[in-house]
């Protein structure tokens, strides 16, 4: 069957997904991915199952799997939404990794190493950011929840894809949050705003994040937000042996994604099987 695609789908595919009450990041990541492939199909232009399967191909010459998989997903939802049920192509079957790369493996020292940078440079809401992050394992798009109340009570109510979750926040952080929020004048809301007063987003924090690398000693390609909760999963991991209580903390659904989070690196792992002996 053939479909025709024109720009207003777009707009219509957006109400749906707010009608959801998808996330705003979600929201954006899907029309992202649609607009790629509207760029590639044509507006106006017929598509088909065919026209899929050959997007699938040309995702399949310039991304990794993961990405084509991530982008097909998007894409796949917005037929499904069209009612084009027939568009719809499958995704790339991955073997799930054993492993995380060495090279993206925030270690503990790198993560104090970058707190430090960041208050001998004077930005000491960087410096309360990353350790929020670290210490708590939330997404960086659930700052907004960590406010004066609840570094009052010792907790944030979080809510975040559609699910609400108690995050706990340590005394330690609690206190520093405290010192911070006096010396800012700040009396409610949340915790860390720009100058303007509105709340400090992925790129404010990437950005300044990015620029403590070479000084702090920490190659770039693992100085990023969600490299903390990474740190925080795998440090709880290690110490509990729990994944599904691990799973609550991190607000996960499924099982599946949080053992993506407790992978340690090739070499750890290379260390854990000679350490079995098996070798005579």
């Amino acid at each position: 069957m053939e479909h025709f695609l024109n720009e207003a789908m777009i707009d219509e595919f957006r109400l749906r997904l707010e009608e959801e009450e998808k996330s705003s990041a979600t929201i954006d990541k899907y029309i992202r991915d649609v607009r790629t492939f509207f760029a590639y199909a044509g507006v106006a232009e017929s598509i088909n199952k065919t026209t899929m399967i050959a997007y699938k191909e040309y995702l399949i010459t310039k991304y990794a799997a993961a990405s084509v998989n991530s982008m097909l997903t998007s894409v796949n939802i917005f037929l499904k939404e069209m009612n084009w049920h027939d568009c719809v192509v499958k995704i790339l079957k991955i073997q799930q990794e054993a492993f995380r790369a060495k090279e993206r493996d925030l270690t503990k020292e790198e993560y104090y190493q970058l707190v430090r940078t960041a208050e001998r440079k004077g930005n000491i809401r960087l410096s309360l950011i990353m350790q929020t992050i670290g210490s708590t394992g939330i997404r960086i798009s659930e700052l907004k929840y960590i406010t004066v109340a609840a570094i009052n009570l010792g907790y944030a109510s979080v809510c975040s894809k559609g699910k609400r979750r108690t995050v706990l926040l340590p005394e330690a952080l609690c206190q520093k949050l405290k010192h911070y929020v006096r010396e800012k004048k700040i009396q409610r809301g949340s915790v860390f705003v720009t100058r303007t007063g509105k709340n400090v987003d992925r790129s404010n924090v990437c950005h300044e994040m990015k620029a403590l690398g070479r000084e702090a000693g920490v190659m770039k390609k693992k100085i990023f937000p969600h490299n903390l909760r990474h740190l925080f999963a795998l440090t709880y991991y290690r110490a509990k042996k729990d994944i599904s209580h691990l799973a609550d903390l991190l607000g996960h659904s499924n099982i599946n994604t949080t053992r993506i989070y407790t992978l340690v690196s090739g070499e750890e792992q290379a260390k854990q099987i000679e350490f079995l002996g098996l070798v005579p």
